[in-house]
Parts: C-alpha cells; structure tokens; sequence
C-alpha cells in the first residue's frame, strides 16, 4: 500500500488562464510542446490514484504578468479567487499558493497581503525571475518585509530565464529539461548571497525539485564567495549555513543522485513530496513517487515524513 502524500508542488490551469497565455503568445510554455489539460475533476482523480490528500496548488511558468502592468494585477487577482473557490469547495483537498503580478512590486505586495489575509492562502509562489529580476535583487525588499511581517510560506517556481540571447541557451530542447534547474541554483543562490534569507528569516522558502543543483554546487559557491567576496566572514552569507533554514519539494526526477545530494545539505524535516502535475504526466507522476517509496522504503519514519508529517508541520490545517 503506497503512502498517504501531501502534495506542495502541484499547478492549476483553469480555462481563463489557459486563454490568457494563448492570448500572450505562451501555447508553448518554455518551449514545451503545449498547455497540458487541467480540470477540477482529472485533479482528484490523479491524486486519488497517488494517495494524495491534499495538493498546494500554484500557477506554473510563465506566470501572470505578460509585459501590462493592469493586465497582470487583474489575472492574478482572477486566478487567485479560482484558487479560493477550489479551496472552499474541498477544504481538506486544495490548499494554494498565490499568484502576484510581479515584477510590480507595490501591486505584488497589495496582491500578497489581500490573498494572504483576506483569501487565506496558504502561501506566496513567485517565479525564479520576472522579466529578468531575480529572488535577491534589493527592489524586492519591501515584498519580503511584507511577508516576513506576517511569516508566510514563500513557494519559488523556475521560468525560463530573461536576457538577450537566452532563447538558444536551451539547445533548442524545453527548458524545464535544463533551464529550469540552472533558474532555481541561479536565483536561490542569489537569493542567499544577498542576504534576504538572513534579513527576513520568517519567511518560509520552498525551493523546487530537490534544490535543482544546489546541493552539490554549495561547497563550490562558499569556496569562491570566501576567495572573492569582501565582506569579512561573520557578515558573509553561507550557502551550507541558509540550505539548511530553507524548504525542498521531490517534484521532477531526484534519484538517486539528487536525492542523496539533498540529504547532505538540507534539514530531512524541511523536505516534502511533489508531483509538478499536470506538467509532469499523471503515469510520469506514478512512476516517480513509485521509485521514491522504494528508495526510502527501508525507512518507515523518514518515508511518512517526507510523503505527509514534514508538510502537516508547516501547514497545520492539512494535520
């Protein structure tokens, strides 16, 4: 019998965003071959058929915000009332993490604080860049204050990354293959050498696909930080030091490398089960969670804590 799973690292695609990204010129996201199907219905289903009793759901790459300011403040505030919705009518099923119009950052902060204290979500999830403005850059410390006021669940997504030239840096394959796991290391990176995990340190960062390369690039970061960085060592930021305050989801294809690359350098506490569906297929999903049961199976108490008591810690509603 397989285990009962939270899943932090699931996406919804309701008919008005699914619209709004054809609109925008997004009918194939980060290069994939198309917006994979999504419904209320097939959502319960699948989760069903993994054991899954409550999913956080996000929207994916590219997010909200298509290059109109008013466009984005006004999807995103859509497609987080849909969230709501879906959460009010399965309470103990659908939590959620809001969707901002970032890089706006005033509408981003009005939009989090409303979701968060009006909507109830259950967190924030943001993109590893918008529009080539990256998890550390300091416009966004007035965001992070607001967060870290009201000690919010921060969920961080990859998209494909934004600069001149970028469009061949994927080797003409979908970006989620590659690209997506060098946005996570870039902007997680970034996000810890700039400081904001130790200036706002109540807020709770969910990093995607076990930590993409990060765990076994942190000793080279802390290397060269130490080589080139001017800062004396107690005002330095370490990577080792921050992974271990910080969350990980298993979405995407962790083992067994990766998985055992995570275990070294994050808290076993702060891990969580993902499926990344409906942009992971539902038999791709199945096989995954499959290899994780069996790669952890001869640990009863780390596999129920990695599949649903480390989640029902953080989100206490799901206990």
């Amino acid at each position: 019998m397989p285990p009962k799973r939270i899943d932090v690292h699931a996406h919804f695609l309701p008919s008005f965003y699914r619209k709004a990204l054809i609109v925008a010129g997004h009918d194939r996201p980060d290069g994939m071959a198309g917006i994979p199907g999504w419904c209320e219905e097939q959502a319960l289903e699948m989760m069903g058929r993994l054991q899954i009793t409550s999913a956080l759901l996000s929207i994916s790459s590219p997010g909200v915000h298509f290059g109109d300011n008013r466009a984005a403040q006004t999807l995103a505030r859509q497609v987080n009332e849909e969230a709501a919705r879906l959460h009010d009518a399965h309470p103990e099923r659908f939590g959620w993490f809001a969707t901002t119009p970032l890089p706006d950052v005033k509408s981003a902060i009005d939009e989090a604080c409303f979701a968060l204290d009006t909507l109830r979500a259950d967190g924030i999830g943001v993109q590893s860049n918008h529009h080539g403005m990256y998890m550390g850059d300091a416009r966004l410390d007035p965001f992070y204050s607001a967060l870290n006021e009201r000690n919010a669940v921060m969920f961080i997504h990859p998209t494909s990354p934004c600069c001149t030239g970028c469009s061949s840096v994927g080797l003409g394959y979908p970006r989620p293959m590659l690209e997506f796991m060098f946005e996570t290391t870039r902007t997680i990176t970034h996000l810890i050498l700039s400081g904001v995990t130790m200036r706002f340190p109540n807020i709770r960062i969910i990093v995607p696909h076990a930590g993409a390369a990060l765990p076994v690039l942190a000793n080279r970061v802390d290397l060269m930080i130490s080589l080139f960085e001017a800062r004396a060592p107690d005002k330095r930021p370490s990577v080792h030091a921050e992974l271990r305050k910080l969350y990980f989801d298993l979405a995407g294809a962790p083992l067994p490398e990766l998985l055992h690359a995570l275990f070294r350098v994050a808290d076993p506490d702060h891990i969580f089960y993902g499926s990344d569906w409906p942009f992971t297929p539902t038999m791709a999903c199945v096989k995954l969670a499959e290899m994780l049961d069996t790669q952890i199976s001869q640990n009863d108490e780390l596999l129920d804590s990695l599949m649903i008591g480390n989640a029902q810690k953080l989100f206490p509603r799901f206990a």
